[in-house]
């Protein structure tokens, strides 16, 4: 089928910030004993909205020993998150796809689960908002993020289109699962630096009617 829009997630479609996002996040939860195996911490928490990151990470602590967590429990993420974001990059062709994707008569969109303030300032970083702006919309705008279809059902009435006609580009199970709830078609994304073996394939159990290994083969997809 044609789609009429094409809704871009952005942390690990866009912007290669996912890895550098588990890597700071989980030196900062190893100081407090919660460790994770970066395939698990992958396929759990990433394309999560932070409070329902936060409040997963402050059952597992409760789980495991049976206390409270620490009171500095947000500090120490967010901080260890901020750190290792001077590396943060677009993803190779991110640019070259939003320009496909409008020259194939689509609207653009996109549909994250970063707070708005850390959402704009990542695509300006990286010189992707002119290429995405103005439709571009934060899950601090709905009242439940991913895995919930919110953000991208406010997303589709923002932009005029039935949710039937939207693509949505997803790299995380969570995204997936939220753009098929919402009733669109998903495709998953693996151009991202935190992608491990079994991904596409988990993507796929969640609902992902493609794979895209690189945004070549999203465009080469799309025009074909």
């Amino acid at each position: 089928m044609s789609f009429r829009a094409v809704i871009f997630d952005c942390d690990g479609v866009l912007v290669d910030s996912e890895v550098l996002s588990i890597r700071g996040e989980r030196r900062a939860l190893s100081e407090v004993g919660l460790d994770y195996s970066p395939p698990e911490y992958v396929r759990r928490f990433v394309g999560m909205h932070d409070g329902a990151f936060l409040d997963a990470l402050r059952d597992d602590y409760r789980t495991r020993f049976g206390a409270e967590p620490p009171d500095d429990l947000e500090h120490r993420v967010l901080e260890g998150r901020r750190r290792e974001m001077s590396a943060l990059t677009a993803i190779a062709g991110a640019g070259q796809a939003l320009t496909a994707a409008r020259a194939a008569g689509c609207v653009i969109a996109v549909a994250s689960s970063s707070r708005a303030h850390f959402l704009e300032g990542k695509l300006k970083r990286t010189n992707l908002w002119n290429g995405a702006a103005p439709h571009v919309y934060s899950a601090d705008l709905v009242e439940h993020g991913k895995p919930a279809p919110d953000i991208f059902l406010y997303t589709a009435d923002q932009i005029g289109v039935s949710p039937a006609q939207c693509l949505v580009l997803e790299d995380s199970e969570n995204g997936v699962r939220a753009g098929v709830a919402a009733g669109m078609t998903v495709w998953g994304f693996l151009g991202g630096g935190h992608i491990y073996d079994g991904h596409g394939e988990r993507l796929k159990l969640a609902g992902a009617a493609r794979l895209c290994d690189d945004f070549a083969k999203f465009v080469s997809a799309l025009e074909g």
